[in-house]
């Protein structure tokens, strides 16, 4: 998943930013709301992490305005305020979430987790395709009555493939849902995991095919 994370407190944005990646995400830091902008006019992302007090403007304005807008990224705002008249309305102008400062990171990761569950419905967690199950709670791929773990990057590649079996997705696409703009990676990369997920899948129903000159598509083996 690509998450962007718009928070001007850099020391809380590098520890957010830290822990969903470990998790595999790729993750975008704007620390104000111009740089938010820039962000979402270049990428599409599958969850927005929302600061209020931000230096040159209001968070929720920039809520408001995606809505308005009719754009429907679920947005978790990250919020100081705890009084119940805030956080309603927050959500009436269209938030998915709120989570309050100061947060534990496993309650940030768990509602991340539940705001994409009802993004894709209730099964999103699990995807079947061919005999082949995909757990993205567990982490894990399963067939023929035995499970395999998967690393995190595995694990979102998979996603993409499991989303829409034989759709055709091009390395520039698989780039923009893996990495986020400060990675430090190449086309080449999407081929190692590529690699990657194909050993995962042998002997399975389930394989990624080469499409020539246009990128990668899962198909039945």
């Amino acid at each position: 998943m690509r998450f962007l994370l718009i928070e001007d407190n850099a020391k809380l944005a590098g520890a957010v930013m830290e822990r969903l990646q470990l998790d595999g995400h790729a993750v975008d830091h704007a620390a104000d709301l111009d740089g938010a902008k820039a962000y979402i006019s270049a990428a599409d992302y599958d969850l927005i992490l929302l600061d209020i007090m931000l230096p040159d403007g209001d968070g929720r304005e920039f809520l408001q305005d995606q809505r308005k807008a009719e754009k429907r990224t679920p947005v978790i705002v990250l919020t100081a305020r705890s009084a119940v008249s805030d956080r309603v309305s927050l959500l009436d102008l269209g938030a998915d979430d709120y989570i309050t400062k100061p947060f534990d990171f496993s309650e940030l990761e768990a509602r991340c987790r539940a705001v994409l569950r009802r993004q894709g419905g209730v099964a999103a967690n699990r995807k079947t395709y061919s005999g082949v199950t995909l757990d993205s709670t567990a982490g894990e791929l399963a067939f023929a009555g035995s499970s395999h773990s998967l690393r995190n990057r595995e694990l979102r590649l998979l996603e993409v493939f499991f989303n829409a079996p034989g759709r055709v997705f091009s390395k520039s696409h698989l780039m923009d849902r893996m990495f986020a703009f400060s990675d430090e990676a190449s086309e080449n990369a999407i081929e190692v995991y590529v690699a990657r997920c194909r050993k995962r899948l042998d002997g399975s129903g389930a394989k990624i095919e080469t499409v020539r000159g246009l990128g990668y598509r899962m198909v039945e083996a």
